[in-house]
Formats: C-alpha cells, sequence, structure tokens
C-alpha cells in the first residue's frame, strides 16, 4: 500500500521503517532534513513539501500526519488544499478529541476522509509493534487495515477499530491518563523503598524480583528496572515531570462525565507539584518517560 508520512521524528521514522519492512511504499515529508536522510536510509521515498508529497501519490492518497498536537491544525492548512475527493488523511499524534471532531467535519464536507489513530508504543513500537486506537468512518478504516495489521504486534492484536470519529483520540487520551496512575504509583513506592535506608535495599534488584510472578508485572515496570539498574540514584536528573496535556483532558473529561477518577487527578497534580520538589520518586517517573517514549530528560542544574 502506498502512504505518505508527514512528520519523520522519533515514532513517525520507526512506523515509515517498520512500513517500509512489512512491504508498503512510504513517501515521507519533515521540515528536518536528517529527518528525511533517516527514512532515506530504510528505503523510504522522501518529498521536500506537502504540494510534493501530494503530488508523488497517486490518488485516492492517503497521508498520514505524525506531528504534535500543537501544530496539526497548521499541517492540515496546508494539505488540505492540496487533496481531492475520496482522499484519507490520518491523524495519529496525541490531538485532542474535540479538535478531531471538528476537523473530521470540515474534511468530511470536502468528501475527505479523516480517521484518528491514537498511537502508543513509543520508541519501542519499531521492534515490539504499535498499539493502535483506530476512530473513523467504516469504510475508510477498512480501507487502512493493511497498515494497522503491519504496524501492530500482529495483525490480529494491538490495535482496533474502537468506534467512529474521535473516539480513536478519546481512548488514547484516557489510556495516556492510566498511564499517569501507574507511573506515579511505581515512582512512590520506589521511593519509600528507598527512603527505608537502615535495610540498604537495592531498588535494581526489587524491581527484577516484581517482574516475573508479581500481580504488579508489567512492561512499565521492565522499563523502570533497566533505569534503577543505569542510574540506581536517579543522578543528574531533575525531578521535574513534564505533562504534553492527555491526562489534563482526561481529568476535565471526568468532570464532565461527572465520573470519579482520584488516581488520575492525583498523578497530574503530583507531575505539576514536581516542578518545585526535590525528590527520587519525580527522578524516577522522568527516567520512566525516557525509558518508554525517549521523551527528554531535563537535568539537574
Amino acid at each position: 500500500m502506498q502512504l505518505g508520512m508527514i512528520g519523520l521524528g522519533k515514532m513517525g521514522s520507526f512506523m515509515t521503517e517498520r512500513l517500509i519492512k512489512g512491504g508498503h511504499e512510504v513517501i515521507g515529508h519533515d521540515r528536518d532534513q536528517d529527518a528525511m536522510d533517516l527514512v532515506e536510509g530504510v528505503g523510504a521515498a522522501t518529498a521536500a513539501s506537502a504540494s510534493d508529497l501530494v503530488a508523488a501519490l497517486d490518488p485516492p492518497r492517503v497521508i498520514w500526519m505524525m506531528v504534535p498536537a500543537h501544530v496539526v491544525g497548521a499541517v492540515l492548512d496546508d494539505l488540505v488544499p492540496l487533496l481531492h475527493e475520496g482522499d484519507v488523511v490520518i491523524d495519529g499524534g496525541n490531538s485532542n478529541f474535540n479538535d478531531t471532531l471538528a476537523r473530521g467535519e470540515w474534511l468530511t464536507g470536502l468528501g475527505i476522509s479523516y480517521v484518528d489513530v491514537g498511537t502508543s508504543g513509543g520508541v519501542w513500537g519499531l521492534t515490539e509493534g504499535y498499539s493502535m486506537m483506530v476512530g473513523g468512518d467504516d469504510d475508510a478504516v477498512a480501507k487502512l487495515s493493511p497498515l494497522f495489521e503491519t504496524l501492530a504486534p500482529a495483525a490480529d492484536r494491538g490495535w482496533g477499530h474502537v468506534g467512529p470519529l474521535g473516539s480513536g483520540h478519546f481512548v488514547k487520551m484516557v489510556h495516556n491518563g492510566i498511564e499517569y496512575g501507574m507511573m506515579q504509583a511505581y515512582a512512590e513506592g520506589f521511593d519509600i523503598l528507598r527512603a527505608k535506608e537502615e535495610f540498604g535495599l537495592d531498588l535494581h534488584q526489587v524491581a527484577e524480583v516484581w517482574r516475573f510472578g508479581s500481580v504488579i508485572r508489567s512492561w512499565l515496570l521492565d522499563l523502570t528496572s533497566e533505569a534503577l539498574e543505569e542510574n540506581p540514584r536517579m543522578d543528574g536528573i531533575a525531578p521535574f515531570v513534564p505533562d504534553s496535556g492527555e491526562g489534563r483532558w482526561t481529568v476535565l473529561e471526568a468532570i464532565h462525565l461527572n465520573v470519579p477518577a482520584p488516581v488520575i487527578t492525583h498523578s497530574l497534580i503530583a507531575r505539576i507539584e514536581s516542578r518545585n520538589e526535590l525528590s527520587f520518586g519525580y527522578r524516577l517517573a522522568s527516567a520512566m518517560r525516557n525509558k518508554f517514549g525517549g521523551h527528554s530528560v531535563k537535568k539537574d542544574a
């Protein structure tokens, strides 16, 4: 299948590589020439501009945007005037589902299908596959299923058409809210262990014990164990844990729906609090974000 990919950062470039290996033709575009050079190295073609990308694709075109939520609108403003009825645009980033609904209404009015794909897997998706929560019209999603089957851990698992337009980003929003809560629980637990100095606990050893057979074993714990092995004291990592928006949106939607979500809410508040606290737990949470998503780590002053 032929695909245009806009946004060749870590996720976009790794997804491009996985698609190429799966036999798909990918033409990529990014403002960063180094990113374009990177995907050319794995067999993708590249286009110098959005207009060149659209011209290089056979109609009806399929274009996947893998860009930060705050630039999706600008990308669409440049892209949509170049498209025609029957084309498909995929938003694979972490857009707010309310924005997705509005954009879908706009594109549908032009005869262009809009599909939202909440995508999880971070920097490990290239080898492990991506989890994808897909929202959109039945016919458009069915047409795109070969892409999802290639990107997922297996053709029949790790992805699903969860509902109409907007539902993919809504499910991913809640997924990220849960992620906040899990990370906070691990960070607090290891902070308690570290504080019991008279036991001299080896936190990496404890994580390794918990990884096998334990009720709390998880991939996130696997990555936490790696982080503790590499840097047991979290030296050089500032206790500053960013939030990219999804946790806030989840809390706001929970309030709107009258659904109590104290754990997710507290984990968001804890991230905000981390920017004023000196805590091992916050350092570890920052290291976890780096492990699963390749997110940057703020260095200690």
